[in-house]
């Protein structure tokens, strides 16, 4: 029985004789022969039934050769053409085999950003329409760019410009520009002539803030001047190249940054020289340094404190601790911001900066009066400052939010403000009718003040009265008069005279 089984394992399966077994449609096109001449020679065929110069022909032609060639397959070979007329050899140079170049081509259009365009939009139109050619498209442009060294400098400067206009339409990420930092052609100075074209072309179409989100995103923006040779990368000549190229925008955008890595860094030294409980002192002398260093403007350098000192809190998770936490910070160390608010126009930035700060930070919203109640009670601000802020002179960040906040506020500086100067209108009189006080004996029970006369008396009330101390000699009645002052924190204090 085995014997016999194994006998018929041993025969032949049947099978099915005059039956074609089709082989699937992508099974063939994967082992298809990968032949880049040949699909070069199909796409001149077509590009050769357009007029030259009819670009809106070209795109139609090129949208409907989609359907029989394989761009999918030949994505990299159809761009090459379409950059520079032919297919790249080896080595980067265009492949030489006697066949004619495309008339159109990046590499053929004239020399001028209008013409450039019209090109462009052929790509566009293309890629937006065969979205599966993105990938390809951006391949062939770093391929191209690596290769920057062996074209001409008028081939060169078509490329950058279109390439400009690409990353400026968002079609390409600027951030192809990165084969540009190869040391040869950084050394050889193509890398930065070639992204001089770039951004000024870019920049052509959008602004200076344009270009600098797409390099943020890109994560070159601060990496512009690795594209100089290392013998000129230094931020004056940066400056004085691109000055001297009519982009001020772009020197004003770099300082910018610049100046945003100093602000950060210094921040968090101070955040470590809090924490490390280094004196109110030690953190001026560091702060005034790098305010020198940096060239800051007292306005400006106020704001960065008052970010340094608020970032080095370390905020607990119980909401009803935010207040307490924040005005001892503010107590603490409100001797380093008075330091850098000796202004009123200074003192005006600190507040709207709180403002912004307190709008943009949710846990802080509802304790913006306390901070600049601290801060009026500290001396860092003057009424002055605030009365401007609530006047005129706040920040469209939650301005309704802030001003009725700060309405019980303001209303008491104003009454200050009305006795206070009451008070200095009085002292004037005080001061005029001067020789008739003087000659007035005081009562022999009534202290004179330490060191001297009367005459010695008026010098030192009209100096401390800028200390907001004020020391008057006054009959009894107008003493009388004047008792409400108790409760504006001007400190009175009274010689009745006989």
């Amino acid at each position: 029985m085995s014997a016999t089984q194994n006998g018929s394992n041993s025969k032949s399966l049947p099978a099915l004789h005059g039956v074609k077994i089709k082989t699937r449609k992508g099974l063939v096109k994967a082992q298809a022969k990968f032949e880049p001449a040949i699909f070069r020679d199909s796409l001149l065929k077509v590009l050769q039934t357009s007029q030259p110069g009819d670009f809106d022909e070209i795109s139609q032609q090129l949208d409907i050769a989609g359907n029989s060639l394989e761009y999918r397959k030949y994505g990299e070979t159809l761009f090459e053409i379409l950059f520079t007329g032919g297919i790249l050899a080896p080595g980067g140079t265009i492949l030489d085999d006697g066949v004619e170049r495309s008339s159109f081509s990046i590499f053929a259009a004239e020399d001028n950003i209008e013409s450039i365009k019209k090109h462009a939009e052929v790509f566009n139109k293309l890629i937006r329409r065969y979205k599966y050619l993105q990938r390809s498209f951006e391949d062939t442009v770093k391929n191209l760019l690596q290769y920057v060294n062996k074209w001409s400098t008028e081939q060169n400067s078509k490329l950058a410009t279109v390439i400009g206009l690409f990353a400026s339409a968002q079609l390409i990420n600027i951030n192809v520009l990165i084969i540009l930092f190869k040391e040869h052609l950084v050394k050889e100075g193509l890398s930065l002539q070639f992204v001089t074209t770039v951004f000024k072309a870019y920049l052509n179409e959008q602004n200076i803030d344009h270009l600098g989100n797409s390099l943020k995103k890109a994560g070159m923006d601060n990496k512009l001047l690795d594209f100089f040779p290392p013998n000129k990368r230094d931020e004056e000549y940066f400056a004085r190249y691109f000055e001297a190229e009519d982009m001020k925008q772009l020197v004003a955008y770099h300082n910018q940054k610049q100046k945003n890595t100093k602000k950060d860094q210094t921040i968090d030294r101070v955040k470590e020289m809090l924490d490390a409980k280094n004196n109110s002192s030690e953190v001026i002398s560091y702060l005034k340094q790098q305010q020198k260093e940096g060239g800051w403007q007292e306005s400006d350098f106020s704001q960065i404190v008052w970010e340094a000192l608020i970032q080095a809190i370390d905020w607990g998770s119980r909401p009803e601790q935010i207040e307490t936490q924040a005005l001892r910070q503010i107590k603490a160390w409100a001797k380093v911001l008075a330091a850098f608010c000796t202004t009123p126009k200074t003192e005006l930035a600190l507040i709207q900066k709180i403002q912004v700060y307190c709008y943009e930070d949710a846990k802080l919203t509802k304790h913006f009066r306390q901070i600049v109640q601290l801060l009026y009670n500290e001396d860092v601000v003057s009424e002055s400052a605030i009365l401007y802020w609530a006047d005129k002179g706040a920040k469209n960040q939650g301005k309704t939010v802030f001003a009725k906040q700060m309405e019980p506020f303001i209303h008491w500086l104003k009454t200050v403000e009305n006795f206070r100067f009451f008070v200095l209108r009085f002292c004037d009189h005080i001061l005029k009718t001067r020789e008739i006080l003087v000659g007035k004996a005081l009562k022999p029970h009534q202290a004179m003040p330490e060191g001297g006369s009367p005459e010695r008396h008026f010098d030192l009330c009209s100096l401390q009265l800028h200390n907001s101390e004020l020391k008057i000699i006054v009959g009894f009645e107008v003493y009388m008069l004047l008792h409400q002052l108790q409760i504006l924190n001007v400190y009175v204090t009274f010689w009745i005279t006989t």
